[in-house]
């Protein structure tokens, strides 16, 4: 089930404009965890990636592979990236899980300041999914207030129309991205959605600094990986088992594939064009800088969810610098605050193996 354009576009609200600037790279600064560690002492090193290194960690870790020696693509690899190219030019995206059946009607309801907290309950109640979704985000630190959540209608109230936009979200794209099959794509599912998640948050966090809707930029930041477990299926189908643990190179082009499958799923889904051309600009990002506000913010946010992710799950040195694009746009202050308020967001969430 498709949902229209113009339901998308009153849901958001207003569209971006592109910049001129073409920045320069520049370095992302450390963000402390929750419990701020002890400073480095002076001369030692502080741990610094590339945004190749990092992005190949996070390839590595949402396939669960061991690191590789070689970096460059073999030729058996080139052979199987062009048949997945082949694949997934043809990709349909009505193939994608279906939405849920109670969301139009849900977001319909909440683009009229009519709709009373009791209406919205009652909807709600029919999807027992989503019910603890608002009730879990409405007991969250976030949301925390002096009195325990009593009803739904209660959780409703406090979460607002904007919680209640996102927990919808979340409660589309999670689905999409777990449900998986195949020797790596289970897996991956899950760790593609704990990016999401926090590139979500940190798209709209980000977009804030550069004047774009924050509800656009979380559905940018929510849908970045909805086309990335089927390339990830494909991959288990397509490439024989002595191509692993795969180049660097190899990992980085089939993940450009599920940007690419992901764009398509948001034109599928008729997402506002300032997200799709978000989306659209991310899956160019490496060869020309993102153009739109709300692209530049996509494409940092996705670094830093990145960065989160494996800081929360050990595999980085949470005072890991790391190479980021676009200093004019987002200062290494402006990018460290946005480190640290993901770090407070998603501390003691935990990250399922």
């Amino acid at each position: 089930m498709a949902l229209g354009r113009g339901f998308w576009q009153w849901l958001t609200g207003r569209t971006g404009t592109p910049p001129e600037a073409r920045p320069r790279p520049a370095v992302l600064q450390r963000a402390p965890s929750p419990e701020t560690p002890p400073e480095a002492a002076p001369g030692e090193p502080v741990p610094t990636l590339t945004q190749e290194a990092l992005a190949a960690r996070f390839h590595r870790y949402v396939l669960d592979l061991p690191p590789a020696a070689q970096t460059a693509p073999s030729e058996a690899e080139q052979a199987t990236l062009r048949r997945l190219e082949t694949i997934t030019a043809r990709f349909d995206a009505r193939s994608l899980p279906r939405l849920p059946s109670i969301l139009p009607q849900l977001l319909r309801m909440l683009r009229s300041d009519d709709s009373a907290g009791s209406q919205l309950a009652t909807l709600i109640g029919r999807d027992p999914v989503l019910v603890g979704e608002v009730l879990r985000i409405a007991g969250s630190a976030h949301y925390r207030t002096a009195q325990p959540i009593h009803s739904l209608r209660h959780a409703v109230v406090l979460l607002g129309q904007e919680g209640l936009r996102r927990v919808a979200t979340q409660h589309v794209m999670r689905p999409i991205l777990q449900a998986s099959a195949g020797m790596h794509a289970h897996l991956a599912g899950q760790r593609l959605w704990d990016h999401a998640d926090r590139c979500a948050h940190a798209s709209a966090w980000l977009g804030r600094q550069v004047g774009c809707e924050p509800f656009e930029a979380y559905l940018a930041g929510m849908t970045c990986n909805a086309g990335t477990g089927a390339v990830v299926r494909l991959l288990d189908q397509e490439a024989p088992p002595s191509l692993a643990p795969y180049s660097d190179a190899f990992l980085a082009a089939c993940m450009q594939l599920g940007a690419a499958v992901s764009l398509r799923a948001a034109e599928y889904w008729e997402l506002p064009a300032t997200v799709t051309g978000a989306l659209d600009e991310r899956c160019r990002a490496s060869q020309q800088p993102p153009a739109s506000p709300l692209g530049l913010a996509l494409c940092a946010a996705d670094l830093l969810a990145m960065g989160q992710v494996l800081s929360e799950r050990g595999l980085i040195d949470p005072d890991t610098e790391i190479e980021a694009p676009w200093p004019e746009v987002f200062g290494p202050a402006v990018i460290l605050r946005c480190r640290q308020d993901l770090a407070r967001q998603f501390h003691g969430q935990g990250i399922k193996p």
